[in-house]
């Protein structure tokens, strides 16, 4: 399969044709260099026949966003649940697709698949750097089967800044109180068919977090950089994307118990005084688009993308204490073990502490191409994807020695042990997936539109685990084989000019991973979504309820994000499952003299349980679906003058959630996480035509509360931070 899907990229990338990311909604003129949206922009998002959103360049930009969860706060429907505070990983979920990791929904950058390994490992280890994106966009409902393959919940699809129409540039700096330093900056322009770009995003950070024994706080540096080269006639155009990121961040997987997470959320245990994540991602787009005449255009994109990484960290399920408790530290601490809670304070010598280094490297490929035909009435997208992608992990471990003073100490190995990197820690995982779909977006009449959609996936995964260092044994092998067809079909209808109704099904899916045994079946689901919009170009109100029906919930286990039964690898089948709900809307901009106050509110309501009792898997009828709030709101408001002084609150809600399934009906006092309200806020003046300073107070009261429990005990989000910057234009 793999030397197939190999021979038939190169087929077709020698090829004038075309692929990848234009869509019936797509307005953009069709030989532009880059055109790679799903949604296009907020008023294509108000008339979709599905659900979605766009986070343009402007909010961005006025809301000086660094991380992907600040961008999408104000979405509905999404769910997101944080880590580490700084968005370095982050994980979202969207209706039905629960959050672990990102890896339940697709994720794009320009129209490509962008997990480190969408089909067999989709755990978004490496996130793009947001800072230097130009839109966000987020898709649900039937319309999402152009996408895939995780087609139940939505679409991310993130937009890089474009090569600008004329020679020109930015250039952003920040620092925050605590000395991290932001730094954004862009150069480039088109000239005589041709078009270049160069940018860089520089991140040098210092943590919130106090680690013990130590006056060091964490720091994180991240770099990024991306090359855009163009050139575009009268017909076509072709862009070549390349892009090179690497990150260092002092990160770890240890949490807090509660009742130190009460005596101070920042506070980080010795422990993980020497944790660290250090990975490297490149990748390289080539795009052509070609207008074989005014109603067929094509275009076909082929893509590579790597990523390595090492995330070398205390492992809290390892050492003699567990062998001994048979828990882990977090949760021995938490349940009153006296030793378990002096070895976190670092007071007491414990031995053979294992420090893993989660290592593995990723490859993702493939090639797409799709034709947008314009019949009149009807919008035909039709097109296919080739993809291969690969995990390679190994992962050695080291020990180390806590002293009675709270000191590591490293423990050289004695005798050079020959197989001691076996089983789980050393394997590899491929995926191989073929990929066809078929949308037409019919106008039947002035005020029907209805949307066709169907998509096939055809997908062939594989493990290969060894019992030896070298990899010189026969290794343990599993394998999975899916085919499935995914149809779906959505309208909207206009009952007047400011009135719209909207409704829509689809069937829902998502792969297993390379893990996946012969007899495993995937995720399945249906969805339907109805709502009303009203729109009279000053007030937006949208209202949407949306069901899904689940046949084999799954939960993707690993270290990072346990499964509900404490599986760190593997996938979990939880059974039959539903969940429903309701997203609203509403945007107005109210003005006043000199004044201007555009107001955005959001809200979500969500009911996720099992359906099922499945008592092998400890999973019983009416449980909790983890890591789905109840209810999610969130509020942007602005004061916006003619001088150029601008002022923004951003304010958002969000309840409390499982960190397992069925925390609603099972006991313990660890099983979920706190519900939070916090607010920004942002100021920007214009001081001349192309300079503009701005300061912007995250969390402004200041409130902590427990997030996130996995991995590995309580953890809280960002306290106040305020950063001053600015911004120059040339």
């Amino acid at each position: 399969m793999k030397k197939s899907l190999l021979s038939l990229s190169i087929s077709l990338a020698i090829l004038p044709l075309s692929a990848v990311t234009a869509v019936a909604e797509q307005s953009a003129n069709a030989r532009s260099i880059e055109q790679m949206v799903v949604i296009g922009s907020t008023e294509n998002a108000r008339n979709l026949p599905g659900s979605g959103a766009v986070v343009t360049a402007e909010q961005l930009e006025t809301g000086v966003v660094t991380d992907i969860n600040q961008a999408l706060k104000t979405v509905p429907g999404i769910y997101i649940r944080e880590e580490d505070g700084l968005g370095l990983r982050p994980n979202i979920g969207i209706r039905g697709a629960t959050s672990e990791r990102s890896e339940k929904i697709t994720l794009m950058e320009d129209g490509v698949l962008i997990a480190p390994a969408p089909y067999s490992n989709p755990a978004a280890y490496y996130f793009p750097t947001a800072m230097r994106m130009s839109m966000f966009e987020v898709l649900k409902g039937a319309p999402l089967l152009r996408h895939g393959p995780q087609t139940t919940g939505g679409v991310v699809n993130m937009l890089s800044t474009p090569i600008p129409e004329e020679f020109g540039g930015s250039a952003v700096l920040s620092i925050n109180q605590r000395g991290s330093t932001d730094i954004h900056a862009f150069v480039g322009g088109k000239k005589d068919g041709w078009g270049l770009s160069i940018e860089t995003v520089q991140r040098d950070g210092d943590g919130f977090k106090d680690i013990d024994g130590t006056s060091d706080e964490p720091e994180y540096d991240i770099s990024d950089y991306v090359v855009k080269l163009g050139w575009e006639d009268e017909r076509q155009s072709v862009l070549l994307k390349l892009q090179r990121s690497d990150e260092v961040s002092n990160e770890t997987y240890l949490g807090l118990t509660d009742d130190d997470f009460d005596n101070d959320p920042n506070r980080r245990y010795g422990l993980s005084s020497i944790d660290e994540m250090d990975n490297d991602h490149k990748g390289v787009n080539l795009t052509h688009i070609f207008q074989w005449s005014n109603t067929v255009t094509s275009t076909a994109t082929i893509y590579r993308n790597e990523f390595s990484r090492d995330w070398f960290k205390y492992d809290a399920k390892s050492g003699d204490f567990y062998d001994v408790n048979g828990s882990k530290l977090i949760d021995a601490a938490n349940a009153g073990n006296i030793d378990a809670q002096n070895i976190l304070d670092g007071t007491v010598a414990e031995n053979k502490l294992e420090y893993k280094h989660n290592n593995r490297d990723y490859i993702s490929q493939g090639l797409q191409f799709n034709f947008d035909i314009d019949f009149g009435d009807h919008q035909f997208a039709v097109g296919a994807r080739a993809h291969h992608d690969e995990m390679d992990r190994f992962q050695p471990v080291e020990e180390y020695n806590q002293l009675a003073t709270g000191e590591l100490e490293y423990v050289p190995p004695a005798v050079v042990a020959v197989d001691d990197v076996s089983g789980s820690n050393n394997r590899v995982e491929h995926a191989d997936a073929l990929t066809g779909w078929f949308v037409d977006s019919w106008q039947v009449n002035d005020e029907l539109n209805v949307n066709l959609a169907l998509r096939y996936e055809d997908i062939k995964s594989s493990r290969k685990q060894y019992g030896t260092t070298a990899r010189t044994d026969a290794p343990t092998k599993t394998s999975n084989d899916t085919s499935i067809w995914l149809p779906g079909v959505s309208f909207t209808y206009d009952l007047s000019d400011q009135w719209q109704v909207l409704a829509g099904v689809h069937k829902g899916f998502s792969p297993l991973g390379g893990g996946a045994k012969d007899n495993e079946d995937p995720e399945e689901s249906k969805n339907w979504e109805a709502g009303v919009r009203f729109n009279n170009n000053s007030v937006f109100v949208e209202a949407i309820a949306f069901y899904s029906d689940f046949f084999n919930k799954t939960e993707n286990c690993s270290v990072g994000s346990e499964c509900s039964n404490g599986a760190e690898s593997g996938t979990l089948v939880g059974g039959d499952a539903r969940i429903s709900g309701v997203e609203l809307q509403v945007s107005t901009i109210i003005s006043a003299g000199e004044f201007n106050l555009p107001i955005d509110v959001a809200y979500t309501y969500t009911d996720a349980k099992y359906t099922e009792d499945s008592t092998e898997k400890d999973f019983l009828s009416g449980y909790l679906l983890k890591d789905v709030p109840e209810q999610i709101a969130s509020v942007r408001v602005g004061l916006e003058h003619d001088s150029g002084w601008n002022n923004y609150l951003v304010a958002k809600y969000i309840d409390g959630m499982c960190s397992v399934a069925g925390c609603n009906d099972k006991e313990g006092e660890f099983l979920e996480t706190e519900s939070l309200f916090v607010a920004d806020f942002i100021s920007r003046i214009q001081l001349e035509e192309n300079v503009e300073v701005f300061l912007k107070t995250e969390n402004i009261f200041d409130t902590q509360h427990i997030v996130s429990r996995s991995p590995d005990g309580a953890r809280p989000n960002k306290p106040r931070t305020t950063s001053i910057g600015v911004k120059y234009d040339f």
